[in-house]
């Protein structure tokens, strides 16, 4: 599942990723597109954070573009 979050400031690009991850399986793989220099850190931290498994961060090309950040999503906890 694809997170386009370009043009957003931090917080929002993280604040994206988490409200798509809240309804899907885990092993779901997020790729959060994002703008903001912040978002190639602060995504890992918050998969880090969750639980969920950081596959890649790619930088833009030479020409612009987007962070691509995946992320792999952890199984709900168990109640």
């Amino acid at each position: 599942m694809v997170v386009d979050a370009r043009g957003l400031r931090c917080p929002l690009p993280v604040v994206r990723a988490a409200a798509a991850a809240r309804d899907r399986p885990g092993g779901t793989v997020l790729t959060v597109l994002a703008t903001d220099p912040a978002a190639a850190l602060d995504l890992p931290a918050w998969a880090r954070m969750r639980g969920h498994a950081l596959l890649d961060v790619r930088e833009p090309g030479p020409g612009g573009g987007a962070w691509e950040v995946d992320v792999r999503l952890a199984a709900p906890a168990s109640p």
